[in-house]
C-alpha cells in the first residue's frame, strides 16, 4: 500500500512515498525559481539510502496537450515512483532522479515543449523561453538540495527517455554535451537529430541537424565532445509511432526535408540511415531495435539499459 505524507518548508514542499512501512523514499517538489534561471517546479526523488552518486534525468512526457497546468505536475508525480526507463534505472541503483514538471500548452499547440522541438527551442520570451537552459538550472538546484541532505553528486547526469522525452534527450545532448554522463533514448520515431549540416545537399536546420546550430543557440556545436558522450539508443521493430507524420513535432518543411534526405518510411529505411550517419561520425553509440516491441519497453530492454548505464559510470 503507498500513501505520502507532505510536508512543506520554504519553497520546497516534502511528499514522503512510504510503502508497507518497509522503507521510505523522499520526492521533494522544488517551486519555480526564477531567479535561479527556471519558472517551473521540478521533482527530485531522494532514495533512502543512496549508492550511486549520479543524477538521474528524465523530462517529463505527459503525452497530451493540457493549458491546465495541474494535468502535468499530476502525470510528473505518477512517473518519477513509476517504472519509465529513468525511474526504474534510479530504482535499480539506488539514485536520485529529477523530473522536471513542463508544461505542453494546448493554446500553443505547434510547440511541442516535451520533445524540444524547433518551435520550443525559438521562444524568445516568457516562461517558455529556453527550457533546455532551465533544466540546466533545475539540475544545479538540484545538486544544492542533495548537498543539504548530505548527498555529494557527480557534476554530470544521466539523460534518459523515452518517445517524445527520448527526442529531447537525444536533441539536450547535442545541445549541452558537457553537462551529461551518458544518454539513453528510445521510441525515437525512426529519427535522430544528426551531427551534420545537410545530407544529400539537403539543408538540416535544428532539430535535424547543426546546420543553424550556432545562429539559435549562440554556441558552436562542440562536436568532438558531443560524439565522446556514451548513448544506447533503440526502437521497438513493431514500432509505429511516426511524429515526422504530425503537425505539433514537426513543420511541413521539415517533414518534406526529412523523407527527400532520409526516407519516408520510418522503418527500417529513415532509423538505419540515422544510425549509418552516426557511426560514420564515430559516434559513441550503442544501437538496438528491439524484435516484438512496439513503441515501449520491456524487462529485456531495461536490463540492457541497466548493464550499459553501470559499465559508464
Amino acid at each position: 500500500m503507498l500513501f505520502e505524507k507532505l510536508i512543506k518548508k520554504s519553497s520546497i514542499l516534502f511528499i514522503v512515498f512510504i510503502s508497507n512501512a518497509s522503507f521510505a523514499d523522499t520526492v521533494i517538489e522544488v517551486k519555480a525559481e526564477p531567479n535561479k534561471g527556471f519558472y517551473f517546479p521540478f521533482l527530485l526523488k531522494i532514495p533512502s539510502n543512496i549508492e550511486t552518486n549520479y543524477l538521474i534525468v528524465e523530462t517529463n512526457n505527459t503525452g497530451a496537450v493540457s493549458d491546465d497546468f495541474e494535468v502535468h505536475y499530476q502525470s510528473a508525480k505518477k512517473a518519477i515512483v513509476g517504472n519509465a526507463v529513468g525511474p526504474w534505472v534510479a530504482k535499480k541503483l539506488n539514485s536520485p532522479i529529477l523530473i522536471p514538471v513542463f508544461p505542453r500548452p494546448k493554446t500553443d499547440w505547434e510547440m511541442y515543449t516535451h520533445a524540444l522541438d524547433r518551435d520550443t527551442l525559438l521562444v524568445e520570451s516568457g516562461e517558455l523561453k529556453r527550457i533546455d537552459l532551465q533544466l540546466l538550472a533545475m539540475i544545479s538546484r538540484a545538486k544544492k538540495v542533495l548537498s543539504n541532505h548530505s548527498v555529494t553528486i557527480q557534476d554530470k547526469v544521466i539523460l534518459t527517455g523515452i518517445s517524445a522525452s527520448g527526442s529531447l534527450a537525444n536533441r539536450f545532448s547535442m545541445l549541452h554535451p558537457d553537462s551529461i554522463q551518458l544518454v539513453v533514448a528510445g521510441g525515437l520515431n525512426g529519427i535522430l537529430m544528426l551531427p551534420v549540416d545537410n545530407v544529400s545537399n539537403k539543408k538540416l536546420n535544428y532539430p535535424l541537424g547543426v546546420n543553424d546550430f550556432k545562429k539559435i543557440t549562440g554556441i558552436d556545436f562542440n562536436k568532438t565532445q558531443w560524439a565522446s558522450v556514451p548513448q544506447f539508443l533503440f526502437m521497438g521493430e513493431n514500432d509505429t509511432n511516426d511524429a515526422v507524420k504530425y503537425d505539433d513535432a514537426y513543420s511541413d518543411v521539415e517533414r518534406k526535408t526529412i523523407y527527400s534526405a532520409l526516407g519516408q518510411n520510418m522503418q527500417p529505411e529513415r532509423w538505419v540511415k540515422c544510425q549509418d550517419i552516426y557511426k560514420a561520425n564515430n559516434v559513441n553509440v550503442v544501437f538496438h531495435t528491439y524484435v516484438n516491441i512496439g513503441h515501449g519497453t520491456n524487462l529485456k530492454i531495461h536490463n540492457d539499459i541497466l548493464n550499459f548505464v553501470r559499465k559508464n559510470i
